[in-house]
């Protein structure tokens, strides 16, 4: 079965993981490790990520391999940002003649040092260069922010470009990670009222680092509520601490979302796996 047929088909949640290309051979044994330890979950798919301007290509091909070869459907990223139409295209190819047949479409971001933004400069025009060179043949998904892209010049702004990916021809969505649920029960109210009908899958981010993922929200707009933050930081270096709060708010958001009949949930695994089982098991999936 298709991942269309199973998200579409709306009978229960779909659950979903994400990795990125490691860089080292370390990296590649705790890919294998997470990989072997989430088996047993049987996500609905897995997903790879993809560098600034396709500079991990190579490596995501490489990943989504292994991937298929330890028994999971594998999901490629791919972005347009600062290539042409014919990388593009050549890179579609490529994932069709390896039988996948699933990617999540992404604008990107630019290499740094690079002075051109390409051929095709959002993600809209690259999910219709998508149906335009391959048709059907992909199920589609493109990101969306229920706290709004932190280069949005307003929360309108941000919706109408989310519907022009969608218009474009994309099949579902998969958000950036957020810690207030509101915000998400928000965003899906304001795109069914635009006419957007498709599945919006909440991106849940674990937490374990809170430093690091302090630093990272602050540069992709996902907001940390001040409660959280406060709470997190009085923590200090208390490892065990900062991982025992992170999964309690975590699974409370996930168990939330979930009743709130969100369509699935889709893991930011950053290649490790403890976090995500113990959320799983907890939610009792």
């Amino acid at each position: 079965m298709r991942i269309d047929e199973i998200l579409n088909r709306g009978d229960e949640p779909v659950f979903s993981f994400e990795f990125f290309p490691p860089k080292t051979s370390e990296g590649e044994k705790n890919l294998y490790r997470a990989l072997t330890e989430l088996k047993p979950l049987e996500p609905a798919y897995v997903s790879v990520t993809y560098g600034a301007g396709g500079s991990t290509r190579e490596r995501t091909l490489e990943t989504v391999l292994e991937i298929q070869a330890a028994g999971h459907r594998a999901a490629p990223h791919i972005s347009c940002i600062g290539a042409t139409r014919a990388d593009v295209a050549a890179t579609l190819e490529l994932y069709k003649s390896k039988g996948i047949d699933h990617i999540v479409a992404l604008r990107g971001d630019l290499p740094s040092g690079a002075a051109s933004a390409g051929e095709l400069r959002f993600a809209s025009e690259l999910v219709a260069f998508i149906r335009e060179r391959t048709g059907d043949h992909f199920h589609v998904e493109v990101a969306c922010y229920p706290e709004f892209h932190p280069q949005a010049r307003s929360p309108h702004e941000d919706l109408r470009n989310f519907k022009r990916k969608i218009d474009a021809g994309a099949d579902a969505a998969i958000t950036q990670y957020f810690y207030n649920i509101d915000s998400y029960l928000r965003f899906v109210d304001d795109c069914e009222a635009l006419g957007v009908d498709l599945p919006i899958v909440p991106g849940i981010m674990p937490i374990g680092n809170f430093a690091q993922l302090a630093r990272f929200s602050d540069t992709c707009g996902a907001e940390i509520p001040r409660w959280l933050r406060l709470k997190m930081q009085g923590l200090g270096d208390d490892v065990a601490a900062i991982r025992s709060l992170g999964l309690d708010v975590v699974t409370h958001l996930c168990d939330r979302l979930l009743s709130a009949g969100a369509p699935g949930l889709h893991f930011y695994t950053m290649n490790q796996a403890g976090l995500t089982s113990t959320i799983w098991q907890r939610l009792g999936i």
